[in-house]
């Protein structure tokens, strides 16, 4: 149990670590072969960003323990809105562009429902992860062409997103956090597995909670990081971006390997759970932008959502140790 609890702290260290090295490596690798600032925020950067969730998925399914890729899908993106968001607001408030409400809020919103469908039946078939990664691709080159037009987002990226490494460095770099990524997913899924099985509790809710919460911290650095900058449009599209790697490409994992029936408790608890704090927080980004007509074009998401967000969270992990 010991050895496994510290397996599992030395894997997300490494994870988080390897992430930002294949980040950096791939985005300065990009950059140098000429692509875009705004076309790497929205493919490589937003992939990376998901990179220790989508390998600790690999890693679960041909394990065996498909149940802890799932949870660790959903129990992502409950954590990136509950919890790296809300942490987010209540720092820096943040001003939210036109095009998130018209665009990418509202493709979160029909992914989420149209991936709870899906699973409604209880399974996460073959045929559902590779839907999940046809509707991937579609929505990652309608963003490009969007967003590539976009000028406040792409000065904002140019900002964001600076050549940093030479290409023999880069490629050193990118090569080095690949192999990391790789061998600290395994050692975390294997502690996972073997701290589920010592404490009695279900993969699935180890997915949720452990390996949830690790794998999200990526996110939690990178989009306080951008708030604080001021860079509020790219601090938001980060999670939205992470949200939707996790349900079409982390989540679709499992089902593409081979068929992996659900717990009940995945349709009744979880996605519900999830399902409701994408619609919160559409919601709230709505009724902001009503109230402020006036400031062209930007809604204006206060503390108020950030308390409410995190208090969500914890009701959530509430729900969970009663219904273990």
């Amino acid at each position: 149990m010991l050895l496994a609890a510290a397996t599992i702290l030395v894997g997300f260290i490494i994870l988080i670590w390897s992430a930002d090295l294949f980040v950096a490596g791939a985005s300065s690798i990009a950059e140098n072969m000429g692509m875009s600032p705004i076309i790497i925020g929205l493919t490589i950067v937003s992939l990376g960003t998901s990179a220790p969730e989508v390998l600790v998925s690999f890693t679960a399914a041909f394990s065996g323990a498909g149940d802890l890729a799932i949870g660790n899908a959903i129990g992502s993106n409950i954590a990136n809105i509950g919890l790296v968001l809300g942490i987010t607001v209540l720092v820096a408030p943040m001003m939210v562009h036109q095009s998130c409400m018209k665009k990418e809020m509202p493709t979160l919103l029909v992914v989420t429902f149209g991936a709870g469908i899906l699973l409604i039946d209880d399974v996460l078939s073959i045929m559902d992860g590779w839907l999940m990664v046809a509707a991937l691709v579609l929505i990652i080159t309608q963003m490009v062409r969007s967003q590539s037009n976009d000028e406040v987002l792409v000065e904002e990226a140019e900002e964001e997103y600076l050549p940093h490494l030479k290409p023999a460095r880069a490629w050193i770099t990118f090569g080095l956090g690949l192999a990391l990524l790789i061998a600290s997913s395994r050692m975390l899924v294997w502690g996972a597995v073997v701290v589920a099985e010592s404490l009695g509790v279900s993969e699935l809710v180890i997915g949720l909670t452990i390996v949830a919460i690790g794998t999200s911290l990526p996110e939690l650095a990178a989009t306080i990081a951008s708030a604080l900058r001021g860079h509020t449009e790219i601090a938001l599209g980060n999670v939205i971006g992470s949200n939707l790697f996790n349900l079409l490409a982390v989540m679709s994992i499992p089902g593409i390997v081979g068929a992996e029936s659900l717990e009940p408790s995945v349709i009744t608890r979880d996605y519900p759970m999830m399902t409701f704090l994408t619609v919160f927080l559409a919601l709230a980004i709505y009724i902001s932008r009503r109230r402020s007509r006036s400031n062209e074009g930007h809604s204006y998401v206060g503390r108020t959502v950030g308390v409410l967000l995190v208090s969500f969270y914890g009701l959530y992990y509430y729900w969970l140790y009663i219904t273990i």
